[in-house]
């Protein structure tokens, strides 16, 4: 049985009247290598997953709990969405969380942290639990109209 041929696979040449093909993967995007943390999500039936960031966002019943960022620092490990003020309660539990340097409303814990496997394990299981510490509202998205410059100022 012949093998589709997807977007990746390209052909060289005609030889006796088949085709040759090398099958050569060509990266529609940058993999996130921190996916893994969400895979225990995945028999959820209200997990879904967004980019945000340019890093991968795991939701929960609707709400937005974890994002897993694979970029330079301070986008490198897990950003913990949560509120303020449940904060101390969760650096009580898991001392190696921090508020994020940038999204100082969130928690976060660097990939380079010895712990960070760890606390990622930890962090999946609260939300699977439906802990009232883990999880925000989404923002709903402004759909405005982008203003189009006017003939005159172009």
């Amino acid at each position: 049985m012949v093998e589709p041929i997807h977007s990746f696979a390209w052909v060289s040449s005609l030889c006796f009247g088949f085709a040759l093909v090398f099958v050569t993967p060509m990266p529609s995007s940058v993999r996130n290598s921190l996916v893994w943390i969400f895979e225990a999500f995945e028999r959820d039936p209200t997990y879904l997953t967004k980019r945000m960031f340019g890093s991968d966002a795991a939701y929960i019943d609707g709400l937005l709990c974890l994002v897993a960022a694979d970029r330079d620092e301070p986008w490198n490990g897990l950003l913990v969405c949560t509120s303020q003020e449940r904060h101390a309660a969760l650096v009580d539990e898991m001392p190696e969380l921090r508020p994020h340097p940038v999204l100082k409303k969130w928690l976060y814990i660097p990939q380079a942290d010895p712990a960070f496997e760890s606390i990622a394990g930890k962090m999946t299981a609260l939300v699977l639990a439906r802990d009232p510490r883990v999880g925000v509202e989404p923002k709903p998205r402004k759909r405005g109209v982008k203003p189009r410059l006017a003939a005159s100022e172009k």
